[in-house]
């Protein structure tokens, strides 16, 4: 009985994780927007002040950074909103296998699709901003470190806003601030590394961040859907 389930359990898994593949490919502005946007914050910033290394270096992982979160961040809003419109939120919610283990499917899935080509194309990115060689394996990996956070918490709040008609601003308000944390490490991280200095500290907290919710997030998301589609 208990292989049963399992094996279910592992079926569901797969259903979601291949209909959240099916979705983004058949959608490819959703994975397109964010990238965009990505290089074109990150262009336009030496445009707005000024192209020269001296002013440029000292302030690349920010920028980087602030264009990754941001990105992120407007990747969130379509996340779950096909499912509230095609019903499939529901009969997801109706399951009777654990809603935090398919929505960590289905979330999964969308960092693969938007936050890794993003990584990809960050030390690119740094490099016209002026970003030194040796940081830009550590900006990788605080990005691959995290991203995961960025779009966990982000989840939490579309799946919060979900059934609303207009949720650009409100989910921004109500994601922002959580992102600081993840800002702040992740630019010292790539600051330190710029300077020659070790980013192990900061890179050991972005691993603690990321395992924490890791841990709470789908719990998280899994309470805000149900409220969302109850309303």
């Amino acid at each position: 009985m208990h292989k049963t389930n399992t094996t279910s359990l592992a079926q569901a898994v797969g259903v979601c994780i291949r209909r959240e593949f099916l979705l983004l490919v058949r959608r490819p502005s959703d994975l397109l927007n964010p990238l965009l946007f990505f290089a074109l914050v990150s262009l336009l910033f030496p445009l707005g002040i000024s192209p020269t290394e001296a002013i440029l270096q000292p302030v690349a992982s920010g920028v980087v950074w602030v264009a990754a979160l941001l990105a992120t961040l407007l990747s969130l809003d379509s996340l779950f909103r096909q499912d509230l419109l095609d019903g499939s939120l529901e009969q997801l919610l109706l399951t009777p296998h654990p809603l935090s283990v398919l929505v960590m499917a289905k979330v999964g899935v969308h960092w693969l699709m938007t936050a890794i080509p993003l990584i990809l194309m960050a030390p690119v990115l740094g490099a016209m901003l002026y970003l030194p060689t040796q940081a830009q394996g550590v900006l990788m990996l605080a990005l691959l470190l995290g991203t995961p956070v960025l779009i966990l918490v982000g989840a939490i709040g579309a799946a919060l806003t979900v059934s609303l008609r207009k949720t650009g601003v409100l989910l921004t308000l109500m994601v922002l601030p959580l992102y600081i944390p993840v800002l702040i490490f992740g630019t010292s991280a790539v600051h330190a590394a710029a300077q020659d200095l070790p980013a192990d500290g900061q890179l050991a907290f972005l691993g603690a961040i990321l395992s924490l919710t890791l841990v709470l997030a789908p719990l998280g998301i899994s309470a805000a859907l149900k409220v969302s589609v109850r309303q």
